[in-house]
């Protein structure tokens, strides 16, 4: 599948995270992906879950920041989740953020979508072609997961953002890059709530929440009312805080325990 594949030797992880590093024509050179696999013995067929980051970040990030792994593994053994593989992908590491979208002659959105499910595939021996698929993530992380979520309907069982940035024009909040680097040529493509209009007929288990606080409250908000006006079925949830990582790192429990609802 990849020209070639680094993985993390065993002897040097620690709390339970691998990583692994992948040539592939998508992003024109390599692409890293880091991931939590649970210590549990023989498990086969684990649920993955796809975490995306934000803007500036990296594969890094989720771990090192909001320590989602060491959430996992605690619930996990409190028997409030199943065990389930969460990889967390680079985004391509495109200005300040590639936004998970096809531009400049790279395609971040099959990176995500078909590359990291297959590169965990061939690396973690407790994920397989029948694990069912997860999407999540934060700000630019969660415009990707509700974006490629949605678009991929048929792939993922559920999806979920935590503040997310609902439209292209909303990246002007955050990158010094152009727009016109972002936009793509079928209007639809740029809009969380248009993807949803056209494939309401097909969508996952859908979840957001945003804090009351953050710059982006209203735009998640119209993107509420758009659904519930349209009647169609969500999770959405407002707490307190703001565009920061102690608010993601608290409510991404919210996500898995919300995607271990929806698993099987």
């Amino acid at each position: 599948m990849f020209r070639t594949t680094e993985i993390s030797d065993a002897a040097y992880e620690s709390a339970n995270l691998r990583f692994i590093t992948v040539k592939t024509d998508k992003l024109k050179g390599r692409g890293d992906i880091c991931v939590f696999v649970p210590p549990m013995a023989n498990l086969e067929d684990l649920p993955l879950v796809i975490l995306l980051h934000g803007v500036y970040g990296s594969a890094w990030v989720w771990s090192q920041k909001a320590g989602v792994h060491i959430s996992a593994l605690e619930m996990m053994e409190k028997g409030e989740i199943p065990p389930m593989v969460i990889a967390m992908p680079s985004d391509g590491l495109w200005g300040d953020g590639s936004g998970y979208l096809p531009h400049n002659q790279k395609d971040f959105e099959s990176w995500i979508v078909d590359d990291v499910p297959n590169a965990v595939i061939e690396n973690i021996t407790s994920v397989s072609k029948k694990s069912e698929l997860f999407i999540s993530g934060l700000s630019m992380g969660g415009f990707g997961a509700l974006r490629l979520g949605v678009k991929y309907g048929d792939r993922f069982k559920a999806i979920s953002g935590h503040s997310s940035i609902t439209d292209i024009e909303q990246m002007n909040l955050f990158v010094e890059e152009s727009l016109d680097n972002y936009k793509q040529e079928v209007a639809s493509e740029n809009s969380v709530w248009s993807l949803i209009e056209k494939n309401k007929k097909h969508l996952p288990k859908l979840r957001f929440d945003c804090g009351s606080e953050d710059q982006l409250i209203e735009y998640n908000r119209k993107l509420h009312k758009q659904l519930k006006e349209n009647n169609i079925p969500h999770v959405y949830e407002e707490f307190k805080g703001a565009h920061e990582w102690s608010y993601w790192s608290e409510h991404v429990r919210d996500t898995l325990r919300f995607f271990a609802r929806n698993y099987k």
